[in-house]
């Protein structure tokens, strides 16, 4: 005999709804011959844990025992490929992740799984940086579909940071994930527009389950990028960007380097930390 087992979530926007639902998902549970087990339920909460999270009331943060096992996870020299699984599954909390994990990534390039490695003074201040950003209890923000995505990237020599965003009535700023990439070695000889467009079209091939048929908005803080709709040039791989970008319904405003905090550390904090160490 075999047993599957099946986690669900019931969430609403106010307490009528919430009823409906469960008297629906008990309903079809029972016409599919499933059944529930009562002490594994929980009803009427306002935050839950849900697969390693707690969600509720529009937000979402890690699961405290989550953040623990990464804490209390030892220095990793023989294991860092087993820290990268635990602290990536929480990538989306922290702002650059795969460019601050960079030197964890890089000596594990070429190696097999038993061999082992030279454990560097980089190793352990990128596992050090992870450990604390966790800490600090990052919070995201439900996506809302009626209102409209901000999308925010940037690009350095090392890779790309983008930040997924909303405004709320009072125009103030939510964030809903963070993704980055750390460039290739191919990718590293862009030019910089190059970059950071590429970082551009990272961002929306992610986030196209967020943006597909949606109105949003490109922030960017490399201004020659704003006429990429318009005119691409004769660079042959800004014009295919540009065809890709056509699928979509954007707006693209430069915004300056001050004001573009968010996605900009990737090029000023990091890049400047990595070159003092």
């Amino acid at each position: 005999m075999t047993f599957i087992y099946i986690k669900i979530a019931i969430y609403s926007n106010n307490w009528e709804d919430h009823l409906k639902h469960v008297d629906e998902v008990l309903k079809r549970t029972g016409d599919a011959n499933l059944t529930i087990k009562p002490s594994k339920c929980k009803f009427a909460q306002n935050r839950t844990k849900y697969l390693g999270h707690v969600v509720g009331s529009g937000v979402r943060t890690p699961a405290e025992a989550k953040i623990k096992a990464v804490l209390n996870f030892p220095t990793p020299k023989t294991q860092i490929r087993a820290f990268l699984g635990l602290a990536g599954y929480y990538a989306h909390y922290v702002k650059n992740f795969s460019i601050i994990a960079a030197p964890l990534t890089n000596v594990l390039k070429g190696k097999f799984k038993r061999e082992s490695i030279i454990w560097t003074k980089e190793c352990n201040q990128a596992l050090e940086e992870l450990k604390r950003r966790l800490t600090q209890k990052p919070v995201l923000y439900a996506p809302d579909y009626k209102k409209e995505f901000i999308v925010q990237s940037d690009a350095s020599d090392l890779g790309m940071g983008v930040v997924l965003s909303q405004r709320d009535v009072e125009n103030e700023e939510h964030l809903v994930l963070y993704l980055s990439k750390k460039f290739s070695d191919a990718e590293r000889k862009y030019s910089a527009t190059e970059r950071e467009c590429a970082a551009i079209i990272y961002a929306i091939k992610k986030l196209k389950y967020y943006l597909d048929g949606q109105i949003f908005t490109i922030e960017t803080d490399h201004n020659r990028l704003v006429w990429l709709k318009l005119n691409a040039g004769s660079n042959p791989r800004l014009m295919r960007w540009s065809l890709e970008l056509q699928l979509f319904q954007y707006k693209m405003i430069h915004k300056d380097g001050k004001n573009h905090s968010n996605a900009d550390a990737l090029s000023r904090s990091e890049t400047r930390t990595k070159s003092t160490n």
